[in-house]
């Protein structure tokens, strides 16, 4: 399977893929450049936006244009035409070498962001919070390195969720309507070499994980077995979503960080956004409640 469009971001990390729906456009973040990027599906045009932050992800709102946006330090209401931030919730464990990474809204309309390690520490000192109604903050798992894979099954029973470096997708039953995690049981392992990174689920309950390092996007069953690979021209695959009017488009993330001159002129798409016919289709993406 080849793109059937590239679009030429040049990310350093690009992460957090969204389709938004209300306006037929792909949206996504650069990390390390605090930039959001809004790609018009129709016109093909690209429109990057400045960040106070670092923006680790984000989601849309609904009834309104801002953003839930988990930036480095904390998650806020982001304004992106008038550069506005309002806070909701800046956790006192992010402290120095942690920050805000993967988010998503889940089906009832809170807002799931994860924090991690930066540098050379090897400590586990993460954590994963949700942020309901009311900016209420809720801290539901830590210990961790770095959150990633952030997901939901189309019913919103089950709640998947990676940490990279230890190569583990988790899932977990999610209890309502307080919204609490439990029962975490291992999902998948991934290869050595293969990081999982950003996630998205399809019409089929089917798990699609960007594969960091590999250069590949891994779709999983239900259950966890193996059920599609899908090469993508990037050592650094970083996320993926489903768009296009009929949500039937991969849309896959990918990052040029940490790489030679040499690896770079062998992937000159590094960095870029790939599109793909997925022969399934995805699932609109929740709005955040407030």
């Amino acid at each position: 399977m080849t793109p059937i469009r590239i679009i030429g971001a040049r990310n350093i990390v690009g992460e957090c893929v969204l389709w938004n729906p209300r306006h037929q456009q792909l949206w996504w973040t650069d990390i390390q450049s605090s930039q959001l990027h809004r790609y018009d599906w129709a016109g093909e045009q690209l429109d990057v936006y400045s960040t106070p932050e670092r923006v680790g992800s984000f989601g849309f709102v609904a009834d309104e244009e801002r953003l839930v946006t988990a930036f480095a330090s904390g998650v806020a209401l982001y304004d992106v035409n008038g550069a506005s931030v309002e806070w909701i919730a800046r956790p006192q464990e992010i402290v120095a070498g942690i920050r805000f990474n993967d988010g998503r809204v889940d089906r009832r309309g809170r807002f799931w962001a994860g924090t991690m390690v930066e540098g050379p520490q090897k400590s586990a000192d993460g954590c994963l919070y949700s942020i309901g109604r009311g900016g209420h903050i809720r801290r539901q798992e830590q210990g961790l390195r770095i959150s990633n894979g952030l997901c939901m099954s189309p019913d919103g029973a089950k709640l998947y969720f990676a940490d990279s470096p230890v190569r583990t997708i988790y899932v977990y039953d999610l209890v309502e309507p307080e919204g609490l995690l439990a029962n975490r049981r291992i999902f998948a392992r991934t290869p050595e070499g293969a990081s999982p990174d950003g996630a998205a689920i399809d019409v089929d309950g089917c798990v699609w994980s960007a594969h960091w390092g590999a250069g590949c996007i891994v779709r999983y069953t239900p259950d966890g077995r193996v059920d599609r690979t899908i090469p993508v021209p990037a050592t650094q695959p970083s996320c993926v979503c489903f768009g296009g009017p009929d949500l039937d488009i991969l849309c896959v993330t990918s990052a040029r960080e940490n790489l030679s001159a040499e690896i770079l002129n062998a992937e000159p798409h590094a960095g870029s956004v790939f599109l793909y016919r997925a022969g399934t289709q995805g699932l609109p993406e929740p709005e955040y409640l407030q």
